[in-house]
């Protein structure tokens, strides 16, 4: 394959791999066994997106979020999702001040620089929808008065697919505002070993001190945006939407929110390679967690067991890659 990079002679990126990497070994301490999911997560926050993770009870959906915010020494706020969780418990309030004698905001969990939503399908529709100015426009708005977020911004969503009495599933307007969505799994029995000699006795995260402050973490997002993409990848992303929308066994395919954060985040994947450019293999590697959780299939797919996961695969394996 011949492709033009547009690679730069003076790299946007010399800092950026050194300080990524000491936030992704920080985190290993904590998360063992995962560094996938750790690269991902990285990725996420450096594209200035949302994560969904996605897993079974027990494998370290909480701690994966809490070390990130640990490692890079921002504000985080932990909401636990209910049924009778309301969105001005997130959001915020207006309260009458008494002695001022007028209303003043009471910011909520929101204003941090990571917010971990706990088992966010427990919370009815009404109260998932507070986060969603947040997440797309980085502001709160509360009683027609717009409050900006802190930078950088990160909303990480825990949810369990196994369980799903008492829960209300995720609209689609919210899960096409998650850049991406993972699944730890289980970890390997080495690795699972190793858990049992470190968190048997104490926890990591008590020991985990910061490699990087929330200021250094925006100054790595603003490289990552200077990070080439050339047409042909452009164009290859758009294929690759519209390949989801045309597909028999999809009834909703990829937005054009889905082909800007496939952009952002195949940057934000190369940076952390240390190029500063964009390939083909950044946008294949990434499809599936970035595109998958949008996808809605078809009754027909359902009844036969295709995953939307799938469809992404074939459509990555069957879709021309871009030439000079």
């Amino acid at each position: 394959m011949v492709l033009d990079t547009g690679r730069q002679t003076d790299s946007p990126i010399d800092d950026l791999v050194p300080a990524a990497r000491r936030i992704g070994k920080a985190i290993e301490a904590v998360i063992e066994g995962k560094r996938d999911a750790i690269q991902l997560t990285l990725t996420v926050l450096l594209a200035e997106g949302h994560l969904l993770i996605e897993d079974v009870p027990g494998v370290g959906k909480t701690m994966l979020a809490k070390a990130l915010a640990r490692a890079i020494d921002g504000t985080v706020r932990r909401v636990q999702f209910t049924p009778d969780l309301l969105p001005s418990d997130i959001t915020g309030v207006s309260a009458y001040n008494q002695e001022r004698r007028e209303f003043e905001f009471k910011p909520g969990p929101v204003f941090a620089n990571i917010v971990l939503g706990d088992e966010i399908n427990r919370a009815s529709p009404k109260t998932q929808s507070a986060l969603l100015e947040s997440m797309e426009e980085r502001q709160v708005t509360v009683d027609g008065t717009t409050y900006a977020l802190q930078e950088p911004f990160m909303v990480i969503a825990t949810q369990n697919p196994v369980e799903m009495e008492g829960t209300y599933p995720l609209p689609e307007a919210q899960r096409d505002r998650f850049t991406a969505r993972i699944a730890l799994g289980y970890p390997p029995p080495a690795a699972e070993r190793d858990m049992l000699d470190t968190h048997g006795a104490a926890s990591p995260l008590d020991q985990l001190t910061p490699v990087a402050r929330a200021s250094d973490v925006q100054e790595l997002v603003v490289a990552v945006r200077r990070v080439h993409v050339s047409d042909q990848v452009k164009d290859y992303i758009i294929s690759l939407a519209n390949a989801t929308r045309t597909s028999p066994e999809l009834r909703l395919g990829a937005s054009p929110r889905a082909s800007l954060h496939l952009l952002r985040a195949s940057r934000a994947w190369a940076a952390l390679d240390g190029r500063d450019y964009v390939i083909p293999d950044d946008v294949q590697r990434l499809a599936r967690p970035v595109l998958a959780h949008r996808l809605l299939p078809t009754a027909e797919a359902i009844v036969e067991r295709h995953q939307p996961e799938q469809v992404v695969d074939r459509i990555v394996a069957q879709l021309a890659l871009p030439r000079r």
